[in-house]
């Protein structure tokens, strides 16, 4: 079976393996339970489909590294941009877009709420220094008039909450159904 036909089936097994197997940065989860702490708090919070189908994906780009992920020597491996990149090939912008920002995000929220910078871990703020510290003003307006812009900054916020400690979660399989839907209606728009 080729990846186009089962890309949802390819993510969410890469996610049990993969993911459960890697350490979320400097964090005390995984990748796999970041993910699903993730995806979690945006079906809670009632946002889109697409929107929690992203919030799902945003690290798949952690996943998908050759030589293992750069970030753990202190560099920006641009995995925002991998991910989308892989993913754009399967699902619409209102997917790829918050996952393409969700760095970014935390840029501008560093850059334009009061108090935000002191609220990130440890590892976050290091993480944001590599990826380039708060946006300037004029970066801050640019970036917000995007399109889906709002999304990402939704989702950059459960990621900063999606650390903990074996919480628990519902499985991968749950969130299949967003996947599967985000994919349907990329492939009805492509035909």
């Amino acid at each position: 079976m080729r990846m186009e036909e089962n890309i949802v089936d390819y993510l969410l097994d890469l996610l049990k393996t993969k993911g459960a197997d890697i350490q979320y940065g400097n964090e005390d989860v995984t990748q796999l339970e970041h993910a699903l702490q993730c995806a979690e708090l945006a079906e809670k919070h009632k946002l889109p489909g697409p929107t929690i189908a992203a919030a799902l994906l945003h690290d798949v780009g952690h996943l998908i590294y050759e030589d293992g992920d750069p970030i753990h020597e202190g560099k920006d491996g641009h995995h925002e941009n991998l991910g989308a990149d892989f993913l754009k090939k399967y699902f619409g912008e209102d997917v790829i877009l918050p996952i393409r920002a969700h760095v970014d995000s935390k840029r501008y929220l560093s850059s334009v709420e009061e108090g935000y910078y002191d609220s990130l871990s440890e590892a976050s703020k290091l993480s944001l220094k590599v990826q380039g510290g708060p946006f300037t003003k004029e970066e801050a307006d640019a970036f917000i008039s995007k399109p889906f812009m709002d999304e990402a900054v939704e989702l950059r916020r459960f990621d900063d909450l999606a650390k903990i400690l074996d919480k628990k979660t519902p499985d991968v399989e749950h969130f299949r159904p967003y996947l599967e839907e985000a994919r349907q209606s990329f492939l009805a728009k492509q035909a």
